[in-house]
């Protein structure tokens, strides 16, 4: 009876431990940074694209698609919409743009969600993938299971853990100077990981809650460009860099 007894305190601390750990975690994941102005405003319908929102998805379908297809991964515990304005910059240049709905804002639990996409939409005929901060290196992570998937990687404030040196996959990197949440020490790291001849962008005057729209990070620092300068230079770079995957 004794050992019962133990047994059914022990299971009850342990289901215990299971709810407090959910609600926890439930707290942390609501505390999300969540869409600003600029990027509601760019998820309303426009001339030159049109937007549809799924339960998975969120879609930019350009008025005159180029069939470049952009598979695209939040930053941890940040609304995927805030990555509105930049999408509406290459969706206004014809890519077919596609951000992915994660559980809890995180990556992490729907790492794969580039290969559910990839062939479901129709007129893109080259899919490109890439995110933000830990949604890069989700991405880089689902690029290297599969890397003839996908026309190249983009990585913005970003590193790859994944081994992708002799994928063959295309790869840019877009950082900002004034980026104070990027791990350097890592970033320079695991730029081993990233196949030679990898192309870099440092955006001068750029930080890390500048690629997307949810206000200041913690750790990070002041930018010295405005956000829109900084959507519209890493929306110049990523255009620069599948232009040049197509010659």
């Amino acid at each position: 009876m004794k050992t019962k007894k133990i047994l059914r305190t022990a299971l009850f601390v342990l289901l215990a431990l299971c709810i407090l750990g959910t609600g926890a975690f439930g707290v942390y994941a609501a505390g999300y940074a969540r869409a600003g102005e600029s990027a509601v405003s760019a998820l309303a319908a426009k001339e030159a694209y049109t937007v549809t929102e799924t339960k998975r998805n969120i879609v930019f379908t350009p008025k005159e698609p180029n069939g470049t297809g952009f598979v695209f991964y939040q930053g941890g515990r940040v609304d995927e919409r805030a990555y509105a304005p930049l999408m509406a910059h290459l969706a206004s240049a014809g890519v077919t743009c596609v951000v992915t709905k994660m559980p809890a804002n995180f990556a992490v639990f729907r790492s794969n969600a580039a290969t559910d996409t990839v062939g479901s939409v129709p007129g893109v005929t080259r899919w490109y993938l890439g995110g933000h901060s830990l949604g890069g290196a989700m991405a880089a992570s689902c690029a290297a299971k599969e890397p003839g998937r996908f026309a190249g990687l983009v990585l913005l404030a970003a590193y790859s853990t994944a081994d992708l040196g002799d994928s063959g996959l295309p790869v840019l990197s877009v950082v900002g100077d004034r980026d104070g949440v990027l791990n350097r020490q890592s970033y320079d790291k695991y730029r081993a990981n990233l196949p030679k001849g990898f192309e870099e962008v440092v955006l001068r005057g750029a930080n890390h809650a500048g690629f997307g729209d949810y206000g200041a990070q913690a750790g990070d620092n002041e930018a010295a460009m405005s956000h829109r300068e900084q959507w519209q230079t890493t929306a110049d770079a990523i255009l620069g860099f599948m232009e040049n995957g197509r010659k």
